[in-house]
C-alpha cells in the first residue's frame, strides 16, 4: 500500500479492506437476487434492493474518506502502473459523470419537494400545491419521492460497483509490479471484474433454465408458487416475470455479457499458453451453453420485439466475432455461425409455433400503441422542459384521454416518449448525456486495458435494451435498469488498449 500526506493506520486500512469485501457481496447479492425476486417490481423487492443500494452507497463514502481525508492509497487499476498517456480526460469524464448523477437525482428531489400536485388514487382527483414553476416539478408528489429514492439507491450501485471493480487484489497488485517492470507482459483479468460476470452469466442461465421449465409445465404460477394480478395466462408470462417481454429484454441484455467474458478468459488461457506461463484452466467454455440458453430464451418467451430484437443482436455479435477473427481458418468462423445457429434452433425449437403465430397478429399491437403515442405526444408538447415528474407518467395520462373508454396504460410502451414525458428536455439530456461518457469511456487511458470485442459486445447489449425501449419499457423495471447500470459501470472500468 503507498501513504501519501496523513498516515492512514493499520485499524484503517483493515477497515478499507472489509468494506470492500463485503461491497463486493452486497454487488453479487443484487445482481442474483433482482431478477428472482419477480424482476423487483414489487414493493418489498424494491426497498430490499433500495436499502442494498443504500449500504453500498454508505460504504463507498466511507472508502473515498479513508482514501481522501486519511491518505490512504491502495492500489486500483488505471493509477498503478497499468495506465497509459495523460489520464486528464479520463478523470475529467469520470468527474463529469458524476456531476451528472448528483444532476440527476438532485431532479427528481428537487421536483418532489416542488411538487404541483398530489394524485389521490383513491379519488381519482389531483390535491394541488403552490411550487415555483421555473424549477422541476412534479404532478404526483409521492411517485416522484418513490423515484427519487430508487435513482438514489441505484446511483450508488452504480458507483460503488465502479468502485470495487477497480480495486486491485494482492496478487494482481504484484502482476502489476511485474508489468510495470516488463513492457512485454500483458496485465491480467481483473479477478474481481471475470467474478461479478460469472456470477451475472451463471445467474442468468439458472434463470434461463427456470423458465423454460416453467413455460414447459405449463403453470401460470411465477415461480411455480406466486399468482399474478395481471397477465395471468401461462403465455404471458416468463420465469420469474410476470410480464414476458421484460424477461426477454433481461435475457438481452446478458447473454452478450457472457460472450465478452467467454471472449476475455479465451485470451488470457490463450496468452498463458503463448508464454508458458503453466497451464490455464479451460472452464470458460462453460460459458457457451450459458450464452446459448440466455440468447434462446427471448424467442422462446413468445415476445415479438424480444425475439427480433436478438435476431438482430445475434446478427451483430457474428459480424464482431467475425471481424476481431478475420485473419483466422474458415473453420473458427464457420464455428462462430454453427454456435449462434444452435442457439437460434434451441429458442425455435420451443416456442417458435406459438411466435409465429404471434407474428401474424403483428399489426394489431402496433396499431394500439400508436393511438398511445399520439395522445402521450400532447403530454410532451405541454410540459416540454420539466415534464410532468419522474414517475408521474400514470395518473397525468388519464387527463388526455379523448374517452374514458380509451385505454389507459401503466406504462406508455415507449421509453424514449416517457422519459421525455415525465423528465422533460432538460432531465432527458442529463441521462443522455450521462449515457453518452460511458459510451465514450473506452476511448480514454486508464482503467482495465482490454481489446475491442469486449466494449463492442457491452454496447451491444445496452444498444438492444435501447431499441426494445422504442415499443416497451425496459426502463420501468428495477432489475433491469439495475443490469444496465452494472454494465455501464463495466464500461466506465474499461479502456482500450495501446496498441
Amino acid at each position: 500500500m503507498e501513504i501519501a500526506g496523513r498516515s492512514a493506520s493499520l485499524r484503517q486500512v483493515l477497515a478499507y479492506r472489509a468494506c470492500d469485501r463485503v461491497s463486493g457481496w452486497l454487488i453479487c447479492f443484487m445482481v442474483v437476487f433482482s431478477p428472482w425476486a419477480f424482476g423487483t417490481t414489487q414493493p418489498w423487492a424494491i426497498w430490499t434492493m433500495n436499502a442494498a443500494g443504500y449500504v453500498l452507497g454508505a460504504l463507498l463514502l466511507f472508502k473515498l474518506w479513508l482514501r481522501s481525508g486519511r491518505g490512504y492509497r491502495p492500489a486500483r487499476w488505471g493509477a498503478n502502473g497499468f495506465a497509459t498517456g495523460s489520464l486528464s480526460a479520463s478523470r475529467f469524464a469520470v468527474m463529469l459523470l458524476a456531476v451528472l448523477t448528483v444532476a440527476i437525482v438532485a431532479y427528481c428531489l428537487v421536483a418532489a419537494l416542488n411538487a404541483r400536485s398530489t394524485y389521490e388514487a383513491s379519488q381519482q382527483t389531483f390535491v394541488y400545491h403552490e411550487h415555483l414553476s421555473w424549477l422541476p416539478h412534479s404532478y404526483d408528489q409521492a411517485r416522484t419521492w418513490q423515484a427519487f429514492f430508487n435513482f438514489l439507491g441505484l446511483a450508488f450501485f452504480f458507483w460503488a460497483t465502479r468502485d470495487w471493480l477497480l480495486g486491485l487484489t494482492s496478487d494482481e497488485e504484484r502482476s502489476n509490479r511485474a508489468a510495470a517492470s516488463d513492457p512485454g507482459q500483458r496485465p491480467p483479468t481483473p479477478v474481481r471484474l471475470r467474478c461479478l460476470l460469472w456470477v451475472l452469466c451463471l445467474n442468468g442461465a439458472l434463470l434461463g433454465v427456470q423458465g423454460i421449465a416453467q413455460r414447459l409445465s405449463g403453470t401460470n404460477k411465477l415461480l411455480w408458487f406466486q399468482e399474478t394480478r395481471l397477465n395471468q395466462h401461462a403465455d404471458l408470462q416468463f420465469g420469474p416475470y410476470a410480464y414476458r417481454s421484460n424477461a426477454a429484454q433481461y435475457f438481452g441484455l446478458a447473454w452478450p455479457v457472457g460472450l465478452a467474458l467467454w471472449w476475455l478468459l479465451r485470451r488470457a488461457s490463450r496468452r498463458a499458453r503463448e508464454t508458458a506461463a503453466g497451464s490455464h484452466p479451460t472452464h470458460h467454455h462453460w460459458l457457451l451453453p450459458c450464452v446459448a440458453v440466455m440468447a434462446a430464451c427471448p424467442i422462446m418467451s413468445l415476445s415479438r420485439a424480444g425475439a427480433l430484437v436478438t435476431m438482430g443482436m445475434i446478427a451483430m455479435a457474428i459480424f464482431i466475432l467475425l471481424v476481431a477473427w478475420r485473419r483466422r481458418h474458415a473453420s473458427v468462423k464457420f464455428g462462430v455461425v454453427l454456435f449462434f445457429a444452435l442457439a437460434f434452433a434451441l429458442g425455435a425449437y420451443f416456442g417458435w409455433d406459438a411466435f409465429s403465430e404471434r407474428m401474424k397478429h403483428f399489426d394489431e399491437g402496433l396499431e394500439l400503441r400508436e393511438q398511445m403515442y399520439e395522445t402521450a405526444l400532447a403530454m410532451s408538447h405541454d410540459y416540454p422542459l420539466f415534464g410532468t415528474g419522474p414517475g408521474t407518467f400514470d395518473p397525468v395520462f388519464q387527463l388526455y384521454r379523448s374517452s374514458t373508454d380509451e385505454y389507459w396504460p401503466a406504462q406508455l410502451h415507449n421509453d424514449w416518449l416517457e422519459t421525455r414525458i415525465t423528465f422533460g428536455w432538460l432531465g432527458s439530456s442529463l441521462i443522455g448525456a450521462a449515457l453518452l461518457i460511458v459510451i465514450v469511456r473506452w476511448f480514454l487511458p486508464g482503467g482495465v486495458q482490454v481489446r475491442w470485442p469486449v466494449p463492442a459486445l457491452l454496447w451491444l447489449s445496452l444498444a438492444g435494451c435501447l431499441v426494445h425501449a422504442r415499443y416497451d419499457f425496459p426502463f420501468q423495471v428495477y432489475s433491469i435498469q439495475m443490469l444496465c447500470l452494472l454494465l455501464c459501470a463495466v464500461l466506465l472500468c474499461l479502456s482500450r488498449r495501446p496498441d
